[in-house]
Order: C-alpha cells, then structure tokens, then sequence
C-alpha cells in the first residue's frame, strides 16, 4: 500500500494551475492528470502526486486545519529552492528552511489557497 496522490482545494483553478505548474515543475513534476476539474501533477502515475481541484460538492474550498502537503527533497538545497520558488509565486512563508529536530531539515509555506506545504529532507544533523 502506498499514498497515491493528495489533492487540495481550490476556489480559482486557472490561477492555482498557474502557481503549481511553476512550482511542481521545478521539481520535475508535470501534470500527468487534467480533465478540466481535476490536475494532478507527478512523475507518473505510479508515483505519489499532488493535484488541485475546485470541491466536487460545490462549496467553497477551505484549508484543512492541521493538512500539511510534505514534499520531501533530496538535501537541503532543494528544500531551499523549493521553499525560494513558492514564495517568488507567491506563497507565504509559514518557516523558513531550518533544522527542526534531529535529522530532519524544513521548510513551510502556504499556497495562494492557503493551503500548507513543507519540504524537508532528512540529514545527519543531530540537534
């Protein structure tokens, strides 16, 4: 068993295709789904991915109290640029990169949705 793909909600899905498009694939991710409704951006479809959808019920998208999207990075570099990318797109910062606990490097920051991101990697830091 493993995590597919998360999708977040969106109330203005040209401008949230705008924003993950640029950021995703500074990663290389593309999208690898899109009927309109729903994108979803990955490597492939065997691989965990992210996507973006106005709600299916019709209601307004809000942001999940405690739902964080945790990209995980190579080092601590990448957390960097893709923390650096998000915000130049206008996310906003919600931590910069730093070393949280032992062995684990982040960095947080909300979507234009307001939706919550880390990226992190795992280091040989002990704190």
């Amino acid at each position: 068993m493993r995590v597919g793909y998360v999708t977040l909600g969106t109330n203005n899905l040209a401008a949230a295709c705008a924003f993950h498009d640029a950021l995703m694939g500074s990663i290389g991710f593309s999208r690898i789904w899109d009927d309109g409704k729903l994108i979803i951006w990955g490597r492939s479809m065997e691989e965990a991915a992210v996507g973006v959808t106005p709600p299916f019920d019709g209601a307004a998208a809000t942001v999940g109290n405690g739902v964080m999207v945790a990209m995980q990075m190579d080092n601590e570099e990448q957390v960097q640029a893709f923390y650096d990318k998000a915000i130049a797109l206008g996310a906003s910062d919600e931590g910069a990169p730093g070393q949280r606990v032992d062995s684990f490097y982040a960095g947080y920051f909300r979507d234009p949705d307001g939706n919550k991101f880390n990226a992190f990697c795992f280091n040989d830091v002990t704190v």
